[in-house]
């Protein structure tokens, strides 16, 4: 699996990916992570040089007024362009994350894990990003839930960590998928008695009987 990350600030994935299960799935390749910065294909206005500020701008003051800032299309633009020739033909999926969008969920990171060998995810900042990169993409408008934060940068984080657990051999063994075994919202492990406080916490009977069916079976009911 191929993802593209669309981000002013790739530095924020550094340790993330540096650690645990994405770390190995990259060691191993089986899961591999690019980025490209829309501020790389920002142009230095005359203004800016004039002023003796060479810092290339991405943002601007949005139509129609309001508060904050919009990033501009054509750096965006760019950048996805820049992706989309890095990635395979009729197997790439072009995600923008937006807190309005589609809820992600196990089963819709299942299902392009199973379709597409490259996502692009467009990790948005400020007010958002200029309309019109959906339109010329035709992106699909994805929600990791109904909050605002500061970036797109976690929620990218969340995707990337879903799907690739989906990616045959990234976990090593099948079964330790949720989805693929019984679970439940309750767990214990050792010591079967915890003491705290005076007060004695049992692990309960039905997990230490050895009936799978009962256990199945509670797992189900908490």
């Amino acid at each position: 699996m191929n993802f593209h990350i669309i981000t002013l600030f790739p530095e924020a994935f550094s340790s993330y990916l540096n650690e645990s299960i994405l770390a190995r799935a990259i060691k191993e390749k089986k899961v591999k992570v690019s980025f490209y910065n829309p501020r790389d294909f920002a142009k230095i206005t005359k203004v800016q040089k004039a002023k003796n500020k060479p810092y290339k701008r991405v943002d601007d003051i949005p139509y129609g007024g309001g508060p904050g800032m919009v990033m501009q299309a054509e750096p965006v633009i760019k950048a996805i362009e820049k992706a989309v020739k890095k990635s395979k033909k009729g197997k790439t999926k072009i995600i923008f994350l937006i807190p309005s969008g589609k809820q992600f969920d196990t089963v819709y990171a299942k299902n392009i894990s199973k379709k597409y060998t490259d996502i692009i995810i467009i990790s948005g900042r400020y007010e958002g990003i200029d309309e019109r990169v959906n339109k010329i993409f035709k992106t699909e408008k994805i929600s990791i839930g109904n909050f605002v934060l500061t970036g797109g940068e976690l929620p990218v984080m969340i995707i990337m960590d879903c799907v690739s657990r989906q990616v045959d051999g990234v976990l090593g063994n099948k079964a330790s998928l949720e989805e693929e075994r019984v679970s439940s919202s309750e767990v214990y492990t050792r010591p079967e008695i915890l003491e705290y406080k005076g007060k004695k916490y049992r692990v309960p009977k039905v997990l230490l009987s050895g009936n799978h069916k009962l256990i199945d079976e509670w797992k189900k009911s908490v």
